[in-house]
Parts: structure tokens; sequence; C-alpha cells
């Protein structure tokens, strides 16, 4: 069965009205992901553009690393495919064993992410995935934390970009920026 474009795969993401906050337009990717072939559709055209990207000429891409937490959905599978580590970026003090970490402010309040020091060797090549990118804080801080331990980010790829937000600015200091859908 080929593959459903991204016209199709985008029609599945729905919009809820006024969540989780009055104003607030809420993008919901779920859908996507309880319809199995849009899913591994939309896993592919993200396959394909790291593959094309940067698996080229012998190149590879070392580590995966997903974001707390929906970040976790994408990345762990991205890294199989791709024959990658897939390694966790999570909240403070989810994480065993020594950590590096990085405070980060959100669109209401701070936050800190934490990686495990042995995770990520110096020079290893490394995706960082989201679902959401929304004002950059989370994102610049997980790609910020991969560079911390020696890692070269090589892209932050997310699913959504809210572009109004201006995100990306914040980020593509430490990495381009990859989105399937912008709105």
């Amino acid at each position: 069965m080929a593959d459903l474009s991204l016209v199709e795969i985008e029609k599945l993401i729905s919009q809820h009205p006024d969540f989780p906050k009055p104003g607030i337009l809420f993008r919901d990717v779920f859908p996507v992901l309880r319809d199995p072939h849009a899913f591994k559709s939309m896993m592919n055209h993200l396959l394909k553009h790291i593959r094309e990207l940067y698996c080229q000429d012998g190149n590879k891409v070392d580590v995966v690393v997903g974001l707390d937490s929906r970040g976790f959905l994408f990345a762990p599978l991205l890294a199989l495919e791709l024959g990658a580590a897939f390694v966790p970026v999570r909240k403070k003090g989810k994480l065993p064993g020594e950590t590096s970490s990085l405070s980060y402010t959100l669109e209401y309040g701070t936050a800190e992410f934490e990686i495990q020091n042995e995770s990520i060797k110096a020079g290893q090549r490394v995706i960082v995935v989201d679902d959401l990118l929304a004002t950059g804080g989370t994102m610049s801080a997980g790609c910020q934390l991969v560079q911390k331990t020696g890692g070269t980010v090589l892209e932050a790829m997310v699913i959504i970009e809210l572009v109004d937000l201006k995100g990306a600015d914040k980020v593509t200091s430490c990495a381009p920026v990859f989105s399937l859908f912008k709105y």
C-alpha cells in the first residue's frame, strides 16, 4: 500500500479551539497515530527527509533524541529505522545516574531538562525530535543539552510548527529546524 501524501495526513490533524485555555487553537496529532496507515506514512516522510539530507555518502545519524514527553512517540521509531540509538531528554529528576541539566523558559514559567551524561559521545550526529514547536524553549534546551554532551545536532525535527510564535528563531542558533506541518 502506497504512503499517504502529506496533504492526506494533515487532514487528520484535528483542531480544538480554546484548549487548553481561551484563545488557543490546539492542533492534535493523535488522530494520525490512531490510523496505522497514516502514522506509518508520516514516519516514512520523516525518514525520507532524514535519509536524503543526512544519510548519504557513508554518513549516518548516530542518535535520535526524543524530548519529554511526546517526542518519545516518534524518536524511538525513527531511531530503529535508522539503526541509531534512542536517547530521551526528560524533565528534571526522571533519569538515574549522572546527568546534565538545563533550565529553560516556557510560555507560562520555567522548566528543567536532563540528559544522562554517558548517553551521547563526542562527535555523534544527532537528530532532536518533538511533536510541536511553539515558542522554541523546549527544543532549544534539548539541542543545547545534546551539544553540552558533545553531540552534533544535525537538525531539530517536529511534526507541527506554530510559525506565528517564532520558535524556530530561538532554535536555529543551535540547529536547523524541519517541520512536517506548519500553521
